[in-house]
């Protein structure tokens, strides 16, 4: 009872804070946005949009053409710097740019654009040219990179930017945005000067517990990247790092910042102009930066930009508009970090449901479950965590929830939803297999109060990789499971409990783990006859982790591994890796059939290979004889 009590008050002390924030901040999201220009020419001064989902691999949309006339919405015929920002209700977007011909030089311009929108597609437009805007401005030379922000203090969104004037150093300022986003509404102010009075440009502010972080450019002097901090905006208090933080010898501007999906980790991202190249830096203190300058793939050269986070509906939307990039990849399905996939087709809302371990975390050391659905098994949407060991949900376990299983059942007029999941359990003892019902795909789900599979039946093994089978001969339902070893038994009708006397281990006997060799995964369905048995071989952060195969004429075995094996394995050529611990999914009415299965985030091949995994989907063949045949990977 202690025990009990004491987990219940270190959750609701700790997880609010630990895990609800985020999952409010990121939840929704599953792709990002950048916006961009790309070059000096007046025809490449103009607002473009590329797309990613997982951060790192950008298309470009529109065949690398602008999303806007710069024509229809500028005073020069040319804007550059694109600065995006969602607004503080969510729905509504910021988009200032400069207003500027660079061929007309580099001293020549004085506005910038305000845009506004609420679907990304259709913007409002307002020119502010500072120097007709205010008096005394006869000097005034340039008006440079403007970025937006919502000043928590004033209750307002602050348009900042770098002007020179005359022979002086360029200095960013500062005023307020009217509400319709067209205008300003005080005066422009000096928001940061160095304490060196050098020149400083580009401007980008993050903010992030509690602080104000503004990343610029030293122009004309190491034309490098900083960092000043503040915990007020206009308090003109300072705290300049005097450390450069670009990760290249090369000349940098344009910084931008944005947080990753899901992560504590953040991107510095700059334009290394003079060698026509971008590059991203990854940092969790915003202090220190590494280079990711071979996990970036753009099919663009984008010159200073800005990326924002967008949701499933918005990628959609955009890429409705403007169409896919030939290359836009069709891998992973789900944003973040996600392994061991569970499918389900459900009756009752005729919607798909992919149920994942949460990965990203050292020693797989993920503890709750989150659900995603699907109308059409192509768009995902986060529905958030549908089951957590470390709430009093589950009173017998808590942390490393693995590797779950979902079955519907029709009781009565009434459907019941049976989940299936390995955790540790907390009087220790190792890995053991737990149930938890809900009356709807995505719960809220309650457990049964205890494990159901405690020990192995093969006496050696971990208690993991739980699957769920439900006979369309017999009607019977059957579970599976087991790391170093397969085991099944049949279901009681409860579904919370296993028929001790059913209990048999049917390891496929034999193999490498260069074919079938058995490690863990047990997955089955049934097609045409057959039961099909899969399973994954070798280790999970494994380049070599793949998928293979036998059959058998009844639930419980016994299986025959197949002629040919492997199902599924990595593509080094496409840098594809550690294709495994998969589900299957046939289309209602057809005989339509899919693998849903992790790999290897290819970013990590050499750093936590094994929990930095990442959810795909590709089409599952058979051949006339029934066989499988093997699946191509696709990006």
């Amino acid at each position: 009872m202690k025990t009990h009590i004491l987990k219940l008050l270190v959750w609701m002390a700790l997880i609010p804070c630990l895990r609800l924030d985020m999952q409010a901040a990121d939840t929704d999201y599953a792709g990002y946005l950048f916006a961009y220009f790309k070059g000096n020419d007046i025809d490449e001064e103009a607002i473009c949009f590329a797309v990613s989902k997982d951060g790192y691999t950008f298309r470009a949309l529109n065949h690398n053409r602008p999303v806007i006339d710069s024509k229809q919405i500028s005073s020069t015929g040319g804007v550059r710097d694109p600065h995006i920002l969602r607004g503080e209700d969510g729905k509504t977007f910021y988009m200032v740019v400069t207003d500027m011909v660079s061929g007309n030089g580099w001293d020549s311009n004085r506005a910038m654009v305000l845009l506004k929108s609420t679907d990304l597609i259709n913007w409002s437009h307002s020119v502010v040219n500072i120097q007709k805007r205010y008096p005394n401005q006869e000097f005034l030379k340039r008006v440079w990179a403007p970025q937006t922000i919502f000043d928590k203090e004033a209750g307002k969104y602050m348009v900042y930017w770098s002007m020179k004037y005359g022979e002086g150093s360029d200095v960013i300022y500062y005023a307020y945005a009217n509400d319709d986003f067209t205008d300003f509404v005080s005066d422009p102010k000096a928001l940061f000067i160095p304490k060196d009075k050098k020149s400083c440009i580009d401007g980008d502010i993050l903010y992030k517990d509690g602080i104000y972080y503004m990343f610029y450019k030293t122009e004309g002097h190491g034309n490098g990247i900083k960092v000043a901090t503040t915990r007020s905006l206009t308090s003109g208090q300072w705290v300049e790092d005097p450390e450069y933080k670009q990760q290249t010898t090369a000349s940098v501007e344009g910084a931008g910042t944005f947080k990753r999906i899901g992560e504590d980790k953040y991107i510095l991202m700059y334009d290394v102009y003079m060698e026509g190249a971008y590059q991203f830096t990854e940092t969790t203190d915003l202090e220190h930066f590494k280079a990711v300058d071979r996990q970036v793939d753009m099919n663009f050269h984008p010159r200073h930009g800005t990326v924002i986070p967008i949701t499933q509906a918005e990628y959609d939307r955009v890429v409705g508009k403007w169409g896919k990039s030939e290359e836009m990849y069709h891998n992973p399905i789900l944003t973040g970090f996600h392994a061991d996939p569970e499918i389900l087709y459900s009756n009752k809302t005729k919607q798909y449901y992919i149920y994942s371990t949460t990965d990203g975390m050292e020693g797989w050391g993920g503890w709750y479950f989150t659900v995603f659905s699907s109308p059409d098994l192509e768009t995902w949407s986060n529905r958030g965590i549908m089951l957590d060991t470390y709430s009093p949900q589950v009173p017998w376990a808590a942390g490393n929830a693995w590797a779950p299983a979902i079955e519907e059942k029709k009781i009565g007029d009434k459907y019941k939803y049976f989940f299936y999941y390995s955790a540790n359990p907390i009087a220790g003892g190792g890995k053991q297999i737990g149930v938890a019902v809900a009356d709807s795909p995505e719960g809220p789900f309650v457990d049964s109060g205890k494990a159901m599979i405690t020990e192995s039946p093969a006496g050696h093994g971990q208690q993991i990789d739980v699957d769920v089978f439900t006979d369309p001969v017999s009607g019977k339902t059957y579970l599976y499971w087991g790391n170093g070893y397969m085991a099944v038994a049949e279901l009681n009708e409860d579904m919370l409990s296993v028929k001790k006397e059913t209990v048999k281990v049917i390891t496929p006997e034999g193999g490498t783990l260069q074919d079938y060799n058995y490690r863990e995964a047990p997955y089955v369905f049934y097609r045409k006859g057959t039961y099909y048995f899969l399973w994954s071989v070798d280790d999970t952060g494994s380049p070599n982790y793949h998928v293979a195969y036998g059959t058998s004429q009844s639930p419980d075995g016994p299986i025959e591994v197949a002629r040919n094996p492997i199902v599924l394995a990595q593509d080094p050529a496409k840098e594809i890796y550690g294709t495994a611990h998969n589900s299957v999914i046939c289309k209602p009415g057809t005989d339509e059939w899919y693998i849903v299965y992790h790999r290897i985030n290819k970013r990590h091949l050499t750093d936590g290979p094994g929990v930095h995994r990442e959810v795909c989907i590709d089409r599952l063949h058979f051949n006339a004889d029934g066989t499988i045949a093997i699946v191509i990977p696709s990006r």
